[in-house]
């Protein structure tokens, strides 16, 4: 028995609510559940409880035994003082408050469902599911699905507002500097993701504000600091920008001792490392005050216009610097804005939004959900089990569910994990 059981039985009121007695006897009567707190502290706050004649307000604490109580301390912290009811699967001894009043136990194994404890059970003893409610989730209600795609949707945006704030904090909230960090980052995709972010960290932002107004010097900036110009390579624009970053990086004091290694190996020519950061120092040098420009943008096709770069000339002919190639415009493809703006754009606009006070959920929803959803390993099984991924939104959502609710076997504070225990209960009654 876990204890996230018992919060969820107390908090959804799963119990037989109109016999409740405690271990002694007195009639408990639940006129309000209380707050869930995820803190630390009792586990409901403010509950409205009467116990025998007695109307309480007050804390409920929720153990799996009562001599939990001792072995949590609870009796020497007096944030337990108010604490008018202790619930417990299995009372084994009284419990007592800092200045030893006894505190009402209502043992809650006597007044669940056998049924719904065979349904938890069902649930977490599945063996080798890649979910445990694999063989359910194709029956879930779209309308539940929906809401519960959309809350997942945004509870990823907070995980990512998070790391936002963090980069905002590093740069002393240099909107445009964290920016520049993120996208970078996400131009190196999964390969390159972090060597591209390790790149951005060795750079003072104030070296690229300096040098926007050229892009070869953007290109020997990037290329210098990814160690892409230390090989012995004759090639003329090799050697223009091998002496560009010279300047540079004397002219700056740069280093670039902390920079992960580049990644050429199992990647399409068109997302080499190469090709990625001529396009990003165009992007760079064409779009100064990128951050503005993305905040006033609303539409998709703002952004698709926006982000449509190419790299510089002397790439349209070469993949790398050793090698001439067939002449082609290598610009950046719908699909490739379309993770820019799952991973970098939307997160900063939700989180610069949040920074002001001001609520673009329709905005953000707008924009998510005219996204084609992405096509992986999580997504694809999903999927299998019941076609539930159209948008972006889906994709960010079943991401977020599969690595923070089932891989943690959170389903009872998940929709889905609720409507299997609900319907699992009304089937045992009918």
């Amino acid at each position: 028995m876990q204890e996230d059981f018992l919060h969820y039985l107390w908090k959804h009121k799963k119990i037989h609510i109109t016999h409740l007695k405690t271990v002694l006897g007195e009639t408990v009567v639940i006129k309000n559940v209380g707050t869930h707190n995820f803190n630390s502290g009792p586990d409901f706050f403010n509950a409205q409880l009467i116990i025998g004649d007695q109307l309480w307000a007050g804390n409920v604490e929720i153990h799996v035994k009562s001599s939990d109580w001792f072995l949590h301390n609870h009796e020497i912290d007096n944030a337990y003082n108010n604490v008018i009811l202790h619930v417990v699967w299995e009372h084994d001894t009284e419990v007592f408050r800092e200045d030893n009043s006894p505190i009402a136990t209502l043992q809650i194994k006597d007044f669940v469902d056998d049924a719904l404890i065979k349904s938890y059970s069902a649930l977490f003893n599945g063996q080798n599911k890649w979910i445990n409610c694999e063989n359910e989730f194709s029956s879930v209600n779209e309308f539940v699905l929906a809401n519960w795609k959309e809350r997942l949707y945004f509870e990823r945006l907070e995980q990512k507002a998070g790391v936002i704030d963090e980069l905002l904090t590093q740069s002393k909230n240099d909107w445009e500097a964290v920016l520049f960090k993120m996208l970078l980052k996400n131009f190196g995709l999964k390969v390159n993701g972090e060597a591209f972010f390790s790149l951005a960290n060795s750079l003072d932002f104030a070296v690229v504000r300096k040098l926007q107004n050229n892009v070869e010097t953007l290109e020997a900036l990037l290329f210098g600091q990814a160690g892409l110009l230390d090989a012995d390579v004759q090639e003329p624009y090799f050697l223009k920008l091998v002496n560009e970053y010279s300047l540079i990086k004397t002219k700056f004091k740069l280093n670039n001792v902390g920079v992960l290694p580049i990644q050429f190996f199992r990647l399409r020519p068109s997302n080499f490392p190469t090709i990625r950061l001529s396009q990003f120092a165009n992007l760079c040098f064409l779009h100064q005050n990128l951050f503005s420009k993305i905040i006033e943008i609303k539409s998709i096709d703002g952004f698709y216009k926006l982000f449509k770069v190419e790299t510089s000339g002397f790439w349209k002919t070469h993949y790398t610097f050793q090698k001439e190639s067939k002449p082609s415009t290598k610009s950046i493809s719908k699909s490739f804005i379309d993770l820019l703006l799952i991973n970098t754009i939307i997160p900063l606009k939700f989180c610069y939004a949040k920074h002001l006070g001001v609520n673009i959920q329709d905005e953000i929803l707008s924009l998510v959900t005219s996204i084609k959803s992405e096509n992986n390993s999580i997504i694809s099984k999903f999927n299998s089990l019941k076609s539930v991924s159209n948008s972006a939104l889906d994709s960010q959502a079943l991401i977020h569910l599969k690595t923070n609710y089932c891989n943690t076997n959170l389903c009872l504070k998940c929709a889905v994990g609720n409507v299997f225990l609900n319907n699992k209960l009304l089937n045992n009654k009918t």
